[in-house]
């Protein structure tokens, strides 16, 4: 191993070509940025990349956060999803965060240090949550061992 330690795997989705620059300009030195025009393109990259954390604009053509956040589940349900808009629509927001099971709502213009914070707190539980299930599934295989051995005990 080169000691390498691997960055956050983020995807900005926004339909604003200059959103998407400023955005991985702000923070491609601390994380692995990839930016998709809309929820189409973004689809195709969290079927590629696997990101841990999605943050995607709600107001977008075609499809908006909420119905890419819901696309997202189905294909990739362990990535946190973080939703971001300009605007005070708190139906939209309760909407989203129903059906889109948002982690957090992140405003416009977005505030690089508080995007930062979002997106390592969006990690730690991602982490913990990875590592949550791994245990589980530990526990699972030891526990039917120890069943297996039960039974051999009883049976001889």
């Amino acid at each position: 191993m080169d000691g390498k330690v691997d960055k956050i795997k983020v995807l900005y989705v926004d339909d604003e070509e200059n959103n998407l620059v400023a955005f991985k300009a702000a923070f491609r030195r601390e994380f692995e940025i990839f930016t998709a025009i809309g929820g189409k393109e973004a689809l195709e990259i969290v079927l590629k990349e696997v990101p841990e954390v999605i943050i995607t604009d709600q107001r977008m053509p075609h499809m908006t956060g909420i119905e890419f956040l819901q696309e997202v589940i189905k294909v990739n349900s362990t990535s946190m999803r973080l939703l971001l808009t300009g605007y005070a629509d708190i139906s939209a927001v309760i909407d989203t965060i129903n059906k889109g099971q948002v982690y957090r709502y992140l405003t416009k213009p977005w505030n690089p240090d508080e995007v930062r914070q979002a997106i390592k707190d969006s990690f730690e539980i991602y982490s913990l949550r990875k590592q949550n299930s791994k245990l589980l599934k530990e526990l699972e295989i030891a526990n039917n061992q120890l069943e297996f051995l039960l039974r051999q005990k009883l049976l001889s």
